[in-house]
């Protein structure tokens, strides 16, 4: 019999499809207590669009491999981190042609207001070099920057490290 983490381990992320939830890192537990199956989500960026059709979407999986009754949670303590993106979910991130988060900065205490983005080293998921610059700020999602790769010249996103 499959179990209920099995089953929305598979479900992936709407704007990031080549990602499973569980690659991406916000499928926090999924718990099974007398037919009922609580699954608990946390999203990357609060008042992320996404959270909405990933909880339809993992309702439906879960309903649709048999299970009666599903409850899903926005838990957000502690918050996302890119760092919860698994090893494989990185791969397949630059075998998509987005480059990886790298590590992400430490969080203690208050986070300090700053006015620019801070400059950070990113490898074209295209040809590896690290002469690339930041377009934008936000690309097609919260969690991702328009990036130029000044070696081939080619565009990329990249998921920022938070």
């Amino acid at each position: 019999m499959v179990t209920a983490y099995a089953v929305a381990a598979t479900v992936t992320d709407p704007e990031l499809p080549m990602l499973t939830l569980a690659d991406l890192g916000v499928l926090r537990e999924v718990s099974e207590v007398d037919g009922r199956v609580t699954v608990s989500i946390t999203p990357t960026y609060t008042g992320c669009p996404a959270m909405d059709t990933m909880r339809d979407d993992l309702e439906h999986a879960l309903l649709g491999a048999g299970f009666g009754e599903v409850e899903v949670r926005t838990v957000l303590q502690p918050a996302w981190s890119s760092d919860w993106i698994s090893s494989d979910g990185r791969r397949k991130l630059a075998e998509a042609g987005i480059a990886p988060p790298g590590a992400a900065p430490a969080r203690t205490g208050p986070i300090p207001l700053a006015l620019s983005a801070p400059v950070s080293r990113v490898r074209c998921p295209r040809c590896g070099s690290e002469d690339t610059e930041e377009q934008s700020r936000f690309s097609a999602t919260a969690c991702k920057a328009l990036r130029r790769c000044g070696a081939c010249l080619e565009p990329f996103e990249h998921v920022k490290e938070i």
